[in-house]
């Protein structure tokens, strides 16, 4: 093996993996939000669409529940750089751990897979780029976030009290981390309900991943409300 040849099979590949496989309850949608239109398609296609423009993402993973009947109208199977896979679990750290292990052998250890939340339509190639270029080879991983900027407050019944905001971040995605490390923080965690994304299962390590700024037009889409602020971004091309 020359030089050359081990450099490149050494060089880490970036995969991209949308969990998908819920039912967007605070939406009060007929269906899963993944699916509701925002400026003139789904937002789930709109998230795949921004992985796929980037040249830095080798391949990227939709993780669905099997019984779901619109996927094949949003990513049909034809679909360049796209790979739908039907192994949605319970909750969201159910079904990213699922594809994890369907996708052992197809992504090695090494490899970095960016996990992003399928109601984040703004994601744009520039934030991925940014994400990668941040993290670096930083073993910990990291995630694109936002530092607090409005004063926060904590009730706690009637007393209400001044939360200090220095220090603190609200977690985007996609959060990025090697498989390896990835596979073995959420194969690990004690309890599902205490993983509110995969950087806190990664935390549960001990370890502390790279907060790298992203941008509002980012958002999660959680409220109907959110569509409008969404497509406005969009609109903008921000």
């Amino acid at each position: 093996m020359t030089a050359q040849t081990k450099t490149i099979r050494d060089t880490p590949r970036y995969f991209a993996l949308l969990p998908a496989a819920g039912v967007g309850a605070r939406m009060a949608a007929d269906g899963p939000k993944q699916y509701l239109t925002v400026g003139g398609k789904p937002m789930l296609r709109h998230a795949v669409d921004a992985f796929r423009a980037s040249d830095l993402v080798a391949h990227t993973y939709v993780v669905v529940s099997a019984a779901d009947g619109q996927i094949d109208a949003v990513l049909p199977n034809d679909l360049d750089g796209v790979t739908v896979l039907r192994c949605g679990g319970a909750t969201r750290m159910d079904t990213v751990l699922n594809a994890l292990r369907a996708l052992d052998g197809v992504v090695t250890g090494a490899d970095l897979v960016m996990v992003h939340d399928a109601a984040r339509p703004g994601l744009t190639p520039a934030l991925i780029a940014k994400l990668i270029e941040g993290v670096g080879d930083y073993p910990a991983g990291g995630l694109l976030a936002l530092p607090v900027v409005d004063t926060v407050k904590r009730k706690a019944g009637a007393d209400v009290a001044t939360v200090p905001r220095d220090g603190l971040w609200l977690a985007q995605t996609p959060q990025m981390f090697s498989y390896a490390l990835l596979l073995r923080a959420l194969g690990g965690a004690p309890d599902a309900n205490a993983i509110t994304d995969d950087a806190s299962a990664v935390e549960m390590l001990g370890m502390s991943p790279r907060l790298i700024e992203g941008h509002p037009r980012n958002l999660k889409v959680t409220l109907p409300a959110d569509i409008r602020i969404a497509e406005m971004y969009l609109a903008a091309g921000e």
